[in-house]
């Protein structure tokens, strides 16, 4: 009866997932594969991959994956180097003249990510499509009138002489449609304006004057403006001066950590909507209010692959194997973890971005974001997530009605075997040794492999409680002060190192002024 039971259920499974568009979907993919090599033919990575010959393929999605191996940054650098030294034709026809500060995390230095003039056109249309999708919700009929404030990196872009580079939400917000101008706040100066706090002065300062009815950004940066906002003109709630702000569209980090601070700074409920918007496209956002996961975009100039997040496609550093193998969107699953695989119409092929995803569900093919490649721990065999880690802060914040917004954690050898140290950003004083016992537990609720480990090669864990402030200062001191900047999950290799050293250095000045 149970092998029966079994194969029903598999049946079960099977027939859902298959009236859940996939198939159609697949459709759709595949003919956006084809116009981008069809577009890319002629261009110097089109002619070395063979785009003149594939683009008749009755099978292209099975050789465009054996015409073009898996890549990262790291590969497609060399090509996007010539790209950004003015050369023509390289990844995608014509000249590319906008390039993205990839942003991420404090880590390492910055990457150049490529944005064509077909990107930003998609980014407008998506965003567009995002802006209907708010629209049909249960809104005031008034609500599309008033302002929109986009805290975004600086429009004020660098120039070499051959072109422009700065993050991509600067890139955008330089190339508002201009229909939307009117409505988008803060204007034009303070958008150009590459020192960030004198931005958010500037933005407290014209507060009063705004009527603002949705807000994006960054929940920390967002926070931080509220909060000046509310002490400058001695104010209750952010409701208090904007009674119409009724949405937010936040993205770039989990936003659990933060929910619950962000939710006092405000007079009344609002809707949230999450977005996916990286430095290599507008991968998804959320299409109503709340959901748990945000629609991924498949008719919008990339072309989607996945490969399952495991053993068997990644080193215990989160490289790539040689034999990994990506699925196609016939081929997921809701519940399993893939690392994100994309071509675009900015001229990136096979791409892994360094995200980490898992769809909700396949029926509307929402996907949530996990954490990143590098971002995880498995000393021994542990998994563990920064979905896990964000699930256990969360839990850890709710338990002792603390606002714990920021948190690192990195792998250590310890008595001959490993620890994990965690920093907390907490505010509040807490029992350190009661605080490592609960946080623990919510772990090992979270993840079995954790709880295994932590009976064998995994011995401890250790955890310090440090002020929120220390974060940002840290940021600040690497040069990533601004509003699409976030700390690392987890920290490897210098950062590590030059986090301890931060630490120490701070903890050496508390002792002195004590």
């Amino acid at each position: 009866m149970g092998i029966i039971r079994n194969f029903v259920k598999q049946g079960r499974d099977l027939s859902q997932r298959f009236r859940l568009r996939q198939p159609q979907v697949f459709d759709a993919q595949a003919a956006v594969l084809r116009k981008l090599i069809e577009k890319a033919q002629d261009t110097e990575f089109g002619k070395a991959h063979g785009f003149k010959e594939l683009y008749f393929s009755h099978n292209i999605v099975k050789d465009f994956q054996k015409a073009v191996p898996l890549g990262n940054y790291s590969t497609m650098h060399p090509w996007w180097q010539r790209a950004y030294e003015g050369e023509e034709n390289i990844t995608w026809p014509g000249r590319t003249d906008r390039f993205a500060l990839s942003s991420g995390t404090s880590e390492g230095a910055s990457k150049f990510i490529p944005v064509t003039k077909n990107m930003l056109k998609q980014i407008k249309r998506t965003s567009a499509k995002q802006l209907l999708a708010i629209a049909r919700s249960d809104l005031p009929k008034e609500f599309m009138t008033k302002h929109s404030l986009m805290v975004s990196g600086s429009t004020d872009l660098q120039f070499n002489g051959i072109n422009y580079s700065g993050d991509l939400s600067g890139i955008t917000t330089e190339n508002l449609p201009f229909w939307f101008e009117p409505f988008s706040r803060p204007h034009k100066r303070t958008r150009k304006h590459r020192d960030w706090e004198q931005k958010i002065e500037e933005m407290v300062s014209e507060a009063k004057k705004w009527d603002v009815g949705m807000i994006a950004g960054v929940p920390a940066w967002i926070q931080i403006l509220f909060e000046k906002i509310i002490e400058r003109y001695d104010l209750n709630t952010i409701h208090d001066i904007w009674p119409n702000f009724k949405v937010y569209i936040h993205g770039g980090v989990a936003f659990g950590p933060y929910k619950k601070a962000f939710e006092k700074l405000l007079g009344e409920e609002i809707y949230y909507y999450e977005t996916y918007l990286a430095s290599e496209g507008f991968m998804a956002f959320a299409t109503r209010p709340d959901a748990e996961g945000m629609a991924l975009q498949t008719n919008s100039g990339i072309y989607f692959e996945f490969v399952p997040f495991n053993e068997d496609n990644f080193t215990e550093d989160g490289d790539l194997r040689p034999n990994a193998e990506a699925l196609t969107i016939l081929e997921i699953e809701p519940g399993v973890e893939y690392a994100l695989v994309i071509s675009t119409n900015s001229g990136t092929w096979r791409y892994l971005i360094g995200d980490v995803v898992k769809f909700t569900s396949s029926q509307n093919l929402e996907v949530v974001i996990t954490g990143r490649i590098k971002h995880f721990l498995s000393l021994c065999g542990e998994h563990l997530s920064v979905d896990n880690m964000t699930k256990a802060i969360s839990l850890l914040g709710d338990e002792y009605s603390a606002f714990m917004p920021e948190f690192t954690v990195m792998g250590i050898p310890y008595k001959g075997k490993f620890a994990h140290h965690w920093y907390i950003g907490c505010d509040k004083e807490l029992d350190r040794e009661e605080v490592k016992a609960k946080l623990d537990n919510f772990l090992k609720e979270l993840n079995d492999d954790y709880a295994v480990e932590r009976n064998h090669a995994l011995h401890d864990i250790i955890v310090d409680l440090i002020p929120n402030q220390l974060f940002l200062d840290f940021l600040k001191q690497k040069g990533k002060i601004g509003s699409q900047n976030k700390f690392p999950r987890v920290l490897k290799g210098e950062l590590m190192n030059e986090w301890k050293a931060f630490i120490a250095e701070h903890q050496t000045q508390a002792a002195v002024s004590l």
